[in-house]
């Protein structure tokens, strides 16, 4: 079951860093491919996306930040076989220069695929990449690469330790050979040793595997996993890391502090193809992570994001004291066409990520770099959604590649009217599924990537219900409605959901990212997101349109509204 899996999903690999002095992203030198090409009118123009063929997954070192990514260079369809650790540099986020691939399969240890991993910076500063090869046997092992030039600023050459496979699975230390990957970025221990942790499963628990090491080559499994859930089958893509209680700043993956931190543990469920994490207290004496109350590492607890947003990966970012999140986001398009396209997948815009006022929940927001390719500027100020349907189209503005940010505004005596939530409604997506949804408040927001007569859309909205008839209390849902995006057939047209964490009497943003055929919505500052890929056959290129609407029976005020065209990152 593990290899059907692994063969029907894309693992990404990001490489996470470790000390503050020294994030680490790697590339080689190849050449520099601008994401557009000719005849391509679905190829992202800001995104980051491999010059051609099947890609998931990015990292700072020196200044210099590194992407490393799982790669097929032979087609657009994922082969485990095949793939190799792509590898591209920036040095800002936004605009990358691609290399040859850093590492590919060449030793009896990853003859079968170079599989996802992590880049760890040792005391010295040189940067280790561990990673998970899938041997000439097929069992998945841990393996170590090192850089083969220090003095390479972009650290395009890597050589394999001759002590490969590190780790190997079997019957000794009870670790499944088909469902053992993606070790994390190692941390260091007060007894100085280091850790990682590596994803695993044991019939349908599934675990975060801890090994420790004095040395970094020799690792022996710890008697407990970091942490485990029974039922939820395969983790894939674990990542573990601390988060400040009491700002927004970001925080190395060793340290001690621990009143000041919390610590967050994600993993990708490949049961459902999403990433789910928890908060919770990470106990470095027993060596275990708890959830905190409230809190079950399965598919009820929180996501990054409710839509297309697959094996994430974090990394600290010294130079700006951040923490920046990676997501890969896969296709909407069937195989045959992906194929056709030369292409498949791509990067969301890295994120920043820090925990909320509340504790409970982390928040998101795409790096302020991205804002460097703003260009044209529409502004609207104080305008009056009408309730009823009105639609209003947002003119001067590429709204085939845009950023855009709105704060909707309902009033208190409009808040009244809100219709009650129903008590099965526990479920977002089904309430955003719903269809002849209108409401007393909502939905309104945005029509993005639509033709000009409404013929294809999709449209991101807020819907506000009341808890009870006689409460003050409401519930806000964010839609991303793709059941119109597209007159083809084939694609998939998924309604996402998401609850946000945000009171409807305070403004509602919505800032919403437009290149092509991808759509990431930012909900209440970053409280909620939701990523879209969507393949129109009439809103293409310059016969895109951008739409501001209402269909709710209660007015909506629009406080304001900023739009941007966004220029194609190099």
């Amino acid at each position: 079951m593990a290899n059907t899996l692994w063969y029907n999903i894309a693992i990404f690999l990001l490489i996470s860093s470790f000390l503050a002095d020294n994030a680490v992203v790697v590339l080689d030198a190849f050449h520099h491919v601008p994401n557009k090409i000719k005849n391509q009118p679905y190829r992202t123009g800001y995104h980051f996306q491999p010059p051609k063929n099947w890609m998931n997954g990015p990292m700072v070192y020196k200044g210099i930040y590194h992407l490393f990514y799982q790669w097929n260079p032979n087609g657009a369809v994922m082969e485990v076989n095949d793939t190799v650790w792509g590898h591209a540099t920036s040095t800002d986020l936004i605009n990358w220069i691609t290399h040859s691939p850093a590492i590919k399969p060449s030793r009896p240890s990853d003859i079968n695929g170079c599989w996802s991993g992590s880049v760890t910076i040792l005391p010295d500063g040189k940067p280790v990449i561990l990673y998970t090869g899938n041997d000439r046997y097929n069992r998945q092992v841990q393996n170590l690469a090192k850089p083969k030039n220090l003095t390479d600023p972009y650290l395009r050459h890597w050589t394999k330790s001759p002590e490969n496979p590190l780790v190997t699975p079997n019957a000794v230390n009870h670790i499944n050979s088909t469902a053992f990957r993606d070790p994390t970025t190692a941390w260091i221990g007060r007894d100085g040793q280091w850790r990682i942790t590596t994803g695993s499963q044991e019939g349908r628990r599934g675990l975060a595997i801890l090994h420790t090491s004095r040395d970094f080559v020799r690792w022996k499994k710890s008697p407990k996993p970091l942490h485990y859930h029974d039922g939820t089958g395969m983790w894939e893509c674990p990542d573990f890391f601390p988060v400040a209680r009491s700002d927004s700043h970001g925080v190395d993956t060793t340290t001690f502090r621990e009143k000041m931190i919390k610590h967050v543990l994600k993993v990708s469920l490949s049961d459902t193809y999403f990433d789910y994490y928890t908060i919770g207290t990470y106990d470095q004496v027993r060596d275990v992570y708890v959830p905190d109350n409230g809190f079950v590492q399965d598919k009820t607890a929180p996501r990054y994001d409710y839509g297309k947003f697959y094996a994430s990966k974090t990394f600290y970012d010294s130079v700006n004291q951040r923490r920046i999140l990676w997501g890969w986001v896969n296709e909407s398009s069937p195989e045959k066409d992906n194929a056709n396209k030369g292409w498949a997948g791509l990067q969301a815009i890295p994120r920043k990520v820090w925990l909320g006022e509340s504790g409970k929940r982390l928040v998101q927001w795409p790096v302020k770099e991205i804002e460097r390719l703003r260009t044209t500027q529409v502004k609207w100020g104080n305008k009056v959604l009408k309730g009823g349907g009105t639609v209003m189209e947002v003119h001067g503005v590429t709204a085939s590649q845009a950023d855009v940010e709105v704060f909707f505004k309902v009033s208190g005596l409009d808040l009244e009217k809100a219709d009650v939530i129903e008590p099965g409604w526990t479920d977002p997506q089904m309430i955003c599924s719903l269809k002849n949804a209108s409401s007393g408040l909502g939905p309104f927001g945005l029509m993005v990537m639509a033709s000009k007569n409404l013929e294809e859309y999709t449209s991101v909205y807020f819907r506000i219900f009341k808890v009870r008839e006689d409460s003050k209390e409401h519930v806000v849902v964010m839609c991303s409605d793709q059941s119109r995006s597209s007159l083809e057939k084939g694609n998939d047209k998924t309604t996402y959901g998401a609850f946000v964490d945000i009171s409807p009497y305070q403004t509602l943003s919505l800032r919403t990212l437009i290149d092509n055929s991808i759509v990431e919505n930012f909900g209440g500052k970053g409280k909620a997101c939701i990523t879209s890929r969507v393949y129109p056959k009439l809103a293409v290129g310059e016969r895109t349109h951008l739409f501001a609407f209402n269909k709710g029976s209660q007015n909506v005020d629009v406080l304001s509204l900023s739009a941007w065209s966004m220029k194609s990152s190099l």
